[in-house]
Protein backbone atom coordinates (compact mmCIF):
# COMPACT_ATOMS: atom_id res chain seq x y z
CA UNK A 1 0.00 0.00 0.00
CA UNK A 2 1.40 3.57 -1.17
CA UNK A 3 1.07 6.48 0.63
CA UNK A 4 -1.44 8.87 -0.14
CA UNK A 5 -0.15 11.83 -1.70
CA UNK A 6 -0.87 15.11 -1.11
CA UNK A 7 0.41 18.40 -2.51
CA UNK A 8 2.54 21.08 -2.06
CA UNK A 9 -0.37 23.31 -1.29
CA UNK A 10 -2.35 21.42 0.65
CA UNK A 11 0.89 20.91 2.91
CA UNK A 12 0.73 24.52 2.95
CA UNK A 13 -2.39 24.98 4.49
CA UNK A 14 -3.19 21.78 5.95
CA UNK A 15 0.36 21.52 7.70
CA UNK A 16 -1.33 21.00 11.12
CA UNK A 17 -3.53 18.22 10.21
CA UNK A 18 -1.01 16.63 8.07
CA UNK A 19 1.56 16.60 10.52
CA UNK A 20 -0.60 15.24 13.64
CA UNK A 21 -1.71 12.19 11.14
CA UNK A 22 2.70 12.15 10.44
CA UNK A 23 3.02 12.19 14.42
CA UNK A 24 0.17 8.91 14.87
CA UNK A 25 2.14 6.75 12.30
CA UNK A 26 0.55 8.13 8.63
CA UNK A 27 2.92 8.39 5.48
CA UNK A 28 2.39 11.08 2.33
CA UNK A 29 4.10 11.59 -0.63
CA UNK A 30 4.39 15.56 -1.35
CA UNK A 31 3.78 16.27 -4.82
CA UNK A 32 4.44 20.00 -6.94
CA UNK A 33 2.67 20.37 -10.28
CA UNK A 34 1.79 16.57 -10.61
CA UNK A 35 5.66 15.18 -10.06
CA UNK A 36 6.53 12.98 -6.39
CA UNK A 37 8.87 15.24 -4.79
CA UNK A 38 9.45 13.92 -1.28
CA UNK A 39 8.23 11.66 1.63
CA UNK A 40 6.70 12.68 5.03
CA UNK A 41 7.27 9.76 7.11
CA UNK A 42 7.00 9.25 11.16
CA UNK A 43 10.53 8.88 12.53
CA UNK A 44 11.21 5.43 14.45
CA UNK A 45 10.93 6.18 18.34
CA UNK A 46 13.77 4.06 19.92
CA UNK A 47 12.44 2.26 23.19
CA UNK A 48 14.09 2.33 26.35
CA UNK A 49 12.83 -0.89 28.01
CA UNK A 50 12.12 -4.39 26.73
CA UNK A 51 9.58 -6.24 28.99
CA UNK A 52 11.21 -9.60 30.04
CA UNK A 53 7.80 -11.11 28.05
CA UNK A 54 8.84 -9.13 25.08
CA UNK A 55 12.58 -10.76 25.26
CA UNK A 56 11.68 -14.30 26.15
CA UNK A 57 9.23 -14.27 22.87
CA UNK A 58 12.15 -12.39 20.84
CA UNK A 59 14.65 -14.84 22.09
CA UNK A 60 12.29 -17.91 21.12
CA UNK A 61 12.90 -16.79 17.75
CA UNK A 62 16.22 -15.97 17.52
CA UNK A 63 18.86 -17.83 15.44
CA UNK A 64 21.22 -20.43 17.27
CA UNK A 65 24.90 -18.87 18.22
CA UNK A 66 27.71 -20.87 17.46
CA UNK A 67 29.24 -20.45 20.84
CA UNK A 68 33.04 -22.23 19.54
CA UNK A 69 32.57 -19.54 16.84
CA UNK A 70 31.91 -16.47 18.71
CA UNK A 71 34.28 -17.56 21.52
CA UNK A 72 37.23 -17.40 18.82
CA UNK A 73 36.17 -14.38 17.55
CA UNK A 74 36.05 -12.34 21.25
CA UNK A 75 39.72 -14.03 21.33
CA UNK A 76 40.94 -13.01 17.95
CA UNK A 77 39.44 -8.89 18.75
CA UNK A 78 40.90 -9.28 22.19
CA UNK A 79 44.59 -10.76 21.07
CA UNK A 80 44.46 -7.69 18.11
CA UNK A 81 43.70 -4.82 20.84
CA UNK A 82 46.15 -6.50 23.90
CA UNK A 83 48.40 -3.61 23.65
CA UNK A 84 48.54 -0.31 25.37
CA UNK A 85 46.61 2.37 23.26
CA UNK A 86 48.80 4.65 24.36
CA UNK A 87 51.89 3.23 22.97
CA UNK A 88 51.06 3.83 19.67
Amino acid sequence: MSAPEITQRDLRSRSREIMDAVQNGQSFTVTRDGHQIGQLVPLRRRRRFVSRAEFAAMSRTAPEIDLDAFRADQDATAEAYADDPYDR
